[in-house]
């Protein structure tokens, strides 16, 4: 369809993609940055932003970056089960196999991040996605879990992940003792106006694109109804793409985005 017509070797603007081919915007570079700083550190991260905004993206590619001889990852999403599917979750990610009161399980997951880290050398890293659905039952559970050696060592590395209301729920009285244990805080902001034009044509690059496809008045009308967020980028682009395509246009200029936007409800 459109990849001949517009001279591409593979489809663009996909959400599959190798981490060493991430568009690093300032934003991308900084929540790395914090990571990292985290890494070194040891203990709880949360990294908030809109839906969009490239959050599991950046985590993907810090757990890409560490050495599976150093670290295990966990990676667990709050969505896709009940609060004790979520602790069983993460003994299964432990190796082991879970018990059935929470108290049993709670003792297990803490002694199997003992002994990775203490036997093997090894530090858990436990990313916990969509995590502005906790109940605040579920994050004063958290502190009690991730509290090893009387609150005197930290063996692991927890990221929690969520939308902007995350960092509210924290903020609530009877959450305080699991964020006093914070070390490292982001908000993943969208991308600016002008990282929007180099995000795009960066994606084509990646696509065999040999010449420019998208007009700056596209690009600025991409940029004004995506608001700056990768994913809505990736659609309206893609959508334009598919537009320019059926109407034949050599390049795409601002009118193709916005009856791509109408056809698709964006």
């Amino acid at each position: 369809m459109f990849k001949a017509f517009y001279s591409l070797s593979k489809r663009p603007f996909v959400k599959e993609i190798a981490p060493k081919d991430l568009f690093m915007s300032d934003n991308f570079t900084e929540v790395k940055a914090r990571l990292d700083y985290l890494k070194n550190t040891r203990g709880i991260g949360v990294v908030v932003g809109e839906p969009g905004c490239g959050k599991t993206t950046a985590l993907r590619l810090f757990a890409d970056s560490l050495n599976p001889s150093l670290f295990k990852i966990i990676y667990f999403p709050l969505s896709t089960g009940t609060v004790m599917d979520f602790y069983k979750g993460l003994a299964n990610g432990l190796g082991e196999k879970p018990k059935y009161r929470k108290v049993d399980i709670f003792q297990q997951i803490q002694q199997a991040v003992t002994n990775f880290y203490q036997d093997q050398k090894i530090t858990p890293v436990f990313i916990l996605d969509e995590m502005q659905l906790a109940a605040n039952r579920f994050l004063s559970d958290l502190s009690i879990l991730f509290n090893f050696s009387m609150d005197s060592q930290n063996p692991f590395l927890l990221i929690m992940s969520g939308l902007p209301y995350l960092i509210d729920k924290l903020s609530l009285n009877q959450n305080q003792s699991l964020t006093q244990r914070i070390v490292m805080r982001y908000y993943l902001e969208s991308l600016s106006k002008e990282e929007i034009a180099d995000y795009i044509n960066h994606q084509l690059k990646l696509a065999g694109a040999n010449h420019p496809i998208f007009t700056p008045q596209a690009v600025e009308a991409i940029a004004l109804r995506s608001r700056g967020l990768p994913r809505l980028v990736n659609n309206l682009a893609l959508n334009s793409l598919l537009m320019g395509y059926q109407l034949k246009a050599d390049n795409i200029n601002e009118e193709i985005v916005f009856k791509a936007c109408e056809e698709a409800g964006l």
